[in-house]
């Protein structure tokens, strides 16, 4: 054998083991990702994940492999890594909520769009919720609507479960603080109370967000700041379903929220902090009045994409 020969069979071995090395650390990587999110009945992980335990199974058991020589092989190798980074590339935009530029560090109230542009966008405050934030997805699904969840720390560390399955039907989601307080606090106080929530956020569910909203809609206690800090955009609403209101029936919501819709109105609801059960009544005649209407419903990272657009 020749020593240029000899080489050029290195050169190929070396290649392959490169690439093996390469499929095998995507695989841990989407094996976390899908440990993070393991409802998912439509994560692309999960698609990515098969491929590559086919591709490693083919690798110590066929032995039409063992010819790592083989150019073919090795082309067809190097596509399979190429398709799985691809995948992961998908799988962290879809899992990542980040403001267009202009709207980082800025206080959105609606979304400025044309009146031909009939959007509508459903905020959810205070979850997850244990059976309110289930039965709401359920309505959610049926009506073929996503929305975007603002979630609470303490919220997440009780029911974690529930915050997966909303990430895992494509909802977006947004950070809401971990104790929910409205007084002033400090600089150090603010930052833990977002930093903390949006720890856990990705802990549990694998998802990044810069979108944030403060309790209450309280903008001068230091939260918005160090948010805005953060190139965070601070979303508040322009209708309120009022839905927090003790003495105020469900049809009382879906008035307010009918009355109140425009194009790139963003709506307030809850699903956590206490009983919504009356939330969960009038949500599907809500849903029901806004379609009848010509609205169709964008998450806010959408809407703001939309009006970016624009």
């Amino acid at each position: 054998m020749t020593g240029n020969h000899l080489f050029q069979r290195l050169r190929k071995k070396w290649r392959f083991v490169a690439i093996v090395l390469a499929a095998t650390a995507i695989s841990c990587i989407i094996g976390t990702l899908m440990a993070r999110n393991p409802q998912r009945s439509d994560n692309p992980a999960a698609t990515a994940a098969l491929q590559v335990h086919n591709l490693n199974q083919s690798l110590t058991v066929n032995p039409l492999v063992k010819e790592v020589g083989n150019d073919r092989t090795a082309f067809n190798l190097d596509r399979t890594v190429e398709k799985l980074l691809t995948v992961l590339e998908s799988q962290e935009k879809l899992l990542t909520f980040v403001p267009p530029e202009q709207f980082q560090g800025t206080t959105v109230f609606e979304g400025k769009v044309k009146d031909s542009e009939k959007v509508i966008a459903l905020t959810v405050d205070d979850g997850p919720w244990p059976e309110i934030t289930e039965q709401m997805l359920d309505i959610f699904k049926q009506n073929d609507v996503k929305a975007t969840f603002f979630w609470l720390g303490k919220s997440i560390e009780n029911s974690p479960e529930i915050a997966r399955r909303v990430v895992a039907q494509g909802h977006a989601i947004g950070n809401h603080t971990w104790h929910h307080w409205y007084d002033p606090m400090d600089a150090a106080t603010a930052a833990d109370e977002i930093d903390r929530t949006a720890k856990l956020i990705y802990e549990t569910t694998g998802v990044k967000t810069s979108f944030f909203r403060p309790p209450g809609g309280v903008l001068n206690n230091g939260l918005a700041k160090y948010a805005k800090e953060q190139n965070y955009a601070v979303v508040m609403w322009s209708v309120t379903s009022a839905d927090t209101d003790p003495r105020a029936q469900p049809s009382a919501f879906v008035k307010n929220v009918l009355k109140g819709a425009k194009p790139g109105a963003i709506v307030l609801m809850h699903d956590g902090g206490g009983d919504r059960s009356r939330t969960i009544k009038a949500l599907p005649e809500m849903i029901a009045g806004l379609k009848k209407q010509g609205y169709r419903f964008v998450t806010i990272p959408e809407l703001l994409e939309m009006q970016e657009q624009a």
